[in-house]
């Protein structure tokens, strides 16, 4: 069995102004995508490289760009410039799947709960017990060259707000951090990823979360198989706590 890919274009377009107070490409608050999950639902959809599949309903229309990172993509100022967010929509932008799976209105999934997490022991205990989490924080200038290690503000402007999927967590160095995934590029960071100390730029009192029921797709989504510890229908990957040796 697969792992069932939602939206994220849908919340993105959708989960707008209006009923998020948030802003498409331009920005957003992660607890009320979390809240719009459990009120409204999201169809399935899945990253850029699904369009044109028909595996899933509305998969994300943004293609790749290189974020602050040398990559085999386009200048993201050359290609997001203007920011325009694709508009909401209320029919699968994959119209075989519409016509074979589900149309639009018989493919939105629920979350079960959306919640805030208010202490670092509270979001350990819902990683361990349901995934990764939400997070967000203030972005300075000297994150946007990150590489390795566990970052901590030094110089630079504050760029803005940007949210971000927390994984696990861990002690480097005496340092305690947040082990987290961006959603810029493989290609930058470390591998995409990267820890930031617990505390750092706001990123503790902006961790919210959520549950979704089961829900599972036969054989494989996207050309990939099912991990062990992932759930489906937006329910969080299996996350891990790390403790890394000192240096």
């Amino acid at each position: 069995k697969g792992l069932m890919p939602l939206s994220a274009q849908h919340t993105t377009s959708c989960c707008n102004a209006i009923h998020c107070a948030s802003f498409g490409c331009n920005g957003g608050q992660p607890g009320m995508a979390w809240r719009w999950f459990e009120r409204k639902g999201v169809v399935t959809g899945g990253d850029f490289d699904a369009l044109g599949k028909g595996t899933t309903c509305w998969p994300y229309e943004v293609p790749f760009c290189a974020h602050h990172a040398k990559a085999p993509f386009p200048d993201c100022d050359a290609t997001l410039v203007p920011r325009k967010t694709p508009k909401c929509r209320k029919d699968c932008e994959e119209q075989a799947y519409a016509d074979n799976v589900h149309p639009f209105d018989q493919d939105t999934h629920k979350a079960t709960s959306a919640y805030s997490l208010r202490s670092r022991d509270d979001v350990k205990r819902d990683m361990m017990t349901h995934g990764p989490v939400s997070g967000a924080f203030m972005v300075y200038e000297d994150f946007l060259s990150y590489k390795s290690g566990v970052y901590k503000h030094v110089s630079g402007l504050p760029v803005g707000g940007h949210a971000i999927k927390i994984i696990g967590w861990g002690t480097e160095n005496g340092e305690e951090y947040w082990h987290a995934v961006n959603s810029w590029n493989t290609y930058w960071g470390d591998g995409g990823q990267f820890k930031i100390a617990m505390g750092q730029c706001g990123i503790d009192g902006e961790m919210v979360a959520g549950e979704a029921a089961w829900q599972e797709t036969e054989g494989v989504v996207n050309g990939e198989e099912e991990l062990p510890g992932q759930r489906a229908a937006g329910a969080r990957a299996g996350a891990h706590a790390e403790e890394e040796r000192e240096m």
